[in-house]
Parts: structure tokens; C-alpha cells; sequence
């Protein structure tokens, strides 16, 4: 993270699933605002549970991402950790939060790729929009079109062994991570230009 502060004072949970990382948010940007936003009611009422555990005020809101009900350049960080790959307007979710975000505000995102969503237990598990989801590549770029800002060592692509199509066989069997391979997941730290 590019010039870590000791409080981001207002964060976004774009995504908040059903709270669990509340808790870690606040031990790490020590907000004195934090606002849930999903699209799932019953994954709110769990959410619900976890904010009363805090002891700063959480406000959750039932709403899509792609139409966010906060002000313009108010949140100093956007949190976004797994949610791109349910979302059918992932170009609208982004502008949303690049103009809620503060100039110098930060999005951390994190996010599985195409070549996750679309192997055979993920389709044999869950349902997800295939028609929208990208490669790492296309995530950064598409990040970048928002006008974020981010360098290399705001980027990484953890290849764990439970996001590849083997399961992490190849490697437990010892032929190692193939060099040339397609990015199960991207991992970014963006700054809103100030």
C-alpha cells in the first residue's frame, strides 16, 4: 500500500458478503465510518451480527454496487475483496467507486479471474454471469481505464493450490508451478489520483 496512513477515517465494504471482515478492516484502517453494501438481504442480516459485535457504528445498506447511494469524494478507502465476479456491470460498479472514493483514496481489490470462475468445480459448485468474467490482465486494465493509478508492486497474482483446475497436484507430485500459466487470481492496491 502506497503511503499507508494510521486511519482511513470512512470505508467501504463494496461487497460485505456477510460481514466477516468487519473486524479485520478495523483493526487495519482504523475507521470512524464503515458502510456495508450488498445485493443479498440474508447475507445483510448475518452481516448484521457482525457489526453489532464492534464497537464503531456499521451502517449496512441493501443495494447494487453498480448504483451506490454515497456522496461524491467521500470515502477514503474502498474495500472490494472477491464480489467483481458476481456482478453483471463491473464497469458501472467500478465508476461508482471511483467517484465516491476521495482524491488519494485508495480501492483494494481482490478478485478471482476467468480462468477460476470458469473451471469445472466452479461451474460444478456455483452459478456466476461467465459472460463477464476477465483474465488479470483484463481486471487491471479495465481498473486502469477508470483512471486509478497503481505501479507493479501494487500487484499481486498468488497462484494457490486450490484456485488451479489440478487442485495443486502437478506441484505435489514435484513438477513445480508452470512458468507459463494463465492468473487464477489478481490481488490490487488503486489510488484515485488526487
Amino acid at each position: 500500500m502506497p503511503q499507508l496512513q494510521l486511519s482511513y477515517p470512512f470505508v467501504l465494504d463494496a461487497g460485505c458478503g456477510q460481514g466477516k471482515a468487519f473486524r479485520l478492516l478495523i483493526e487495519h484502517f482504523s475507521p470512524q465510518r464503515l458502510i456495508g453494501v450488498d445485493a443479498e438481504v440474508k447475507c445483510l442480516q448475518h452481516a448484521q451480527a457482525e457489526a453489532l459485535k464492534e464497537k464503531i457504528p456499521i451502517e449496512l445498506r441493501h443495494c447494487d454496487i453498480a448504483a451506490l447511494d454515497v456522496a461524491d469524494a467521500s470515502v477514503d478507502l474502498v474495500f472490494c475483496h472477491q464480489t467483481f465476479h458476481h456482478l453483471s456491470r463491473q464497469q458501472m460498479a467500478l465508476a461508482q467507486m471511483f467517484r465516491v472514493l476521495k482524491p488519494g483514496g485508495l480501492l483494494l481489490f481482490a478478485e478471482s479471474t476467468r480462468a477460476y470462475i470458469h473451471s469445472w468445480m466452479i461451474r460444478l459448485l456455483f452459478r456466476h454471469p461467465m459472460h463477464v468474467q476477465r483474465s488479470a490482465g483484463e481486471y487491471l486494465a479495465m481498473i486502469r481505464d477508470q483512471g486509478f493509478t497503481f505501479g507493479s508492486q501494487n500487484v499481486s497474482l498468488p497462484y494457490l493450490w486450490w484456485s488451479r483446475s489440478d487442485l495443486g497436484a502437478f506441484e505435489w507430485f514435484g513438477f513445480g508451478v508452470p512458468a507459463q500459466r494463465e492468473e487464477t487470481l489478481v490481488n490490487l492496491v488503486a489510488v484515485k489520483p488526487g
